[in-house]
Parts: structure tokens; C-alpha cells; sequence
């Protein structure tokens, strides 16, 4: 991918993120924001080697279109009482392991977060996609990113998008990463409607 293509990829999850959180922060107890937004060219080993430690939940979907790609947000279990008071006005208990109602939540969550990638990507390519149900897991990093690289070539490189989302409610903050990977197809599809743009 080259700058110009990487620079609009960045800018084109950043703005979405912005706005979705935005209206996160207006609907919700906690106030939202995007710390972050950078897009990599890495293989699954490599993500995984620059993966914080520790356990994880996240919420992922495969995507089908003209150009198929995975999303994912990844969230931090022991974190459940911030996203749950920040989001819901009200905190879940902790738990060992995810109950259904904590898995709703990280769901729903990651459903609007994830579709408003979706919906920017789609605008800027032209292109319509399809998410398929959210899918809640748990586990460390190794088994989240696998999951994620589940339709890909594991041992290609592909431009990964990660943007870092911070959520602070009552003197908390706790942090959550949408991490995107897009294959060649999509590149060169962006790569061609910024040559047609231009």
C-alpha cells in the first residue's frame, strides 16, 4: 500500500471512529474518544508478537462484498464494570469467564463500533458490504488474532488498521482497539478510487 492510499485509510477509520464515538459519548454515561489511529503491514505472527499480554475479549465479523475483510474490537474483561457503567449508566460485577448478559454487552458495543468502519469503508470504496452476526470470544491475544486471520493468508503480510478507543467514566478509563485487516483486493480498490477522485 503506498502513502497516500495508507494516509486516507488511516484518516477514513479515524473519522468514523470520531463520529461514532461521538454519538456514543451522547447516548452513554462515559465519555468516549479516539486516542489513535494507525494502519501496518504485518502477518499474523508479527501481530501477535507486538500484542499486549493478557487475557482479552473481543467482538469480531467477517465481512462479505466485492471486497471481504475482518473486523474485530477488543475489549478488556477486567474492564467490564467501566464499559458497562460507561455505556449503560450502571456496572456489571466481574467475572472469571463472560456471562451471557456481559457478552451482550461487548456485543452490542462492538456492533456499532464495528458498523460505522464498515459504513465509511463501503462510502469511501463504493462498494456495499455484508457484516456477518457479531461473534463474542475470550481468550489471549494468540487465539483473538487467529480468529481474526481466520479468512486470511496467515503467512501473507496484509495492512492491518488499528484504532485505540478510551472510554473514561467516573475517574476511570479503560482502553479498547478495533483492529481491521485488509486484504489486496480492498488495497487496490482504495488505491482506485483515490486515482479516480483525484
Amino acid at each position: 500500500m503506498n502513502d497516500k492510499a495508507r494516509q486516507a485509510l488511516e484518516r477514513i477509520a479515524f473519522l468514523s471512529l470520531e463520529r461514532c464515538v461521538a454519538k456514543l459519548s451522547r447516548i452513554s454515561a462515559g465519555r468516549w474518544k479516539v486516542a489513535e489511529a494507525a494502519v501496518s503491514l504485518r502477518s499474523m505472527e508479527e501481530a501477535i508478537a507486538s500484542a499486549p499480554s493478557g487475557a482479552g475479549a473481543a467482538v469480531y465479523f467477517d465481512v462479505s462484498g466485492e471486497c471481504p475483510f475482518a473486523s474485530m474490537v477488543v475489549f478488556r474483561p477486567d474492564d467490564i464494570e467501566i464499559l458497562s457503567r460507561g455505556f449503560l449508566g450502571f456496572s456489571f460485577s466481574k467475572l472469571p469467564t463472560l456471562s451471557q448478559a456481559h457478552e451482550l454487552l461487548l456485543s452490542e458495543l462492538g456492533n456499532i463500533i464495528l458498523n460505522a468502519l464498515v459504513g465509511s469503508l463501503s462510502g469511501a470504496l463504493g462498494r456495499s458490504f455484508l457484516p456477518s452476526v457479531p461473534k463474542c470470544v475470550q481468550g489471549e491475544p494468540r487465539f483473538l488474532l487467529e480468529a481474526l486471520w481466520t479468512s486470511m493468508d496467515r503467512g501473507s503480510r496484509h495492512s492491518l488498521v488499528a484504532v485505540t478507543l478510551d472510554l473514561e467514566c467516573d475517574g476511570n478509563v479503560t482502553r479498547s482497539e478495533v483492529l481491521t485487516v485488509i486484504p489486496d483486493a480492498m488495497e487496490e480498490a482504495l488505491a482506485g478510487a483515490l486515482q479516480s477522485g483525484s
